[in-house]
């Protein structure tokens, strides 16, 4: 069992900026590879960014390209996604899960094994 917490989300404005973090704790956190996911009212839930266990790569869904960083200290047990140039359509609660592989990792959340409870991110226009 892998027991997953986000925080850091709140109100921004547009422009802003706000860094999540998702402690984990129970297995060994770098075994595992971990996503970004979010979902606002009324939609699915969608991939946000991805990272590898060894942290080697990354990947990123088109929307959130060259805006949100996506990194890992293992050394914390800690995954962070740091989201700059907020959008009002950024607006959702953020998700972090994280699913056990070698390499890689993957954009489906139902290949992801473990889920935090989400934080909700508002951005305000």
């Amino acid at each position: 069992q892998v027991q997953l917490v986000e925080s850091g989300g709140g109100l921004q404005q547009a422009g802003g900026s706000l860094r999540l973090s998702c402690a984990a704790s129970g297995r060994t956190f770098s075994s595992y590879a971990m996503g970004w996911f979010r979902q606002a009212p009324g939609k699915e839930r969608e991939f946000v960014a991805a990272i590898s266990r060894s942290a080697l790569s990354t990947s990123y869904a088109a929307f959130v390209k060259g805006r949100f960083t996506i990194s890992r200290d293992n050394a914390k047990n800690t995954g962070y996604l740091q989201m700059n140039s907020l959008k009002p359509e950024d607006t959702a609660v953020y998700y972090c899960a994280v699913v056990r592989r070698d390499y890689g990792s993957t954009s489906r959340p139902s290949e992801y094994d473990y889920w935090g409870q989400g934080t909700q991110v508002t951005v305000s226009s």
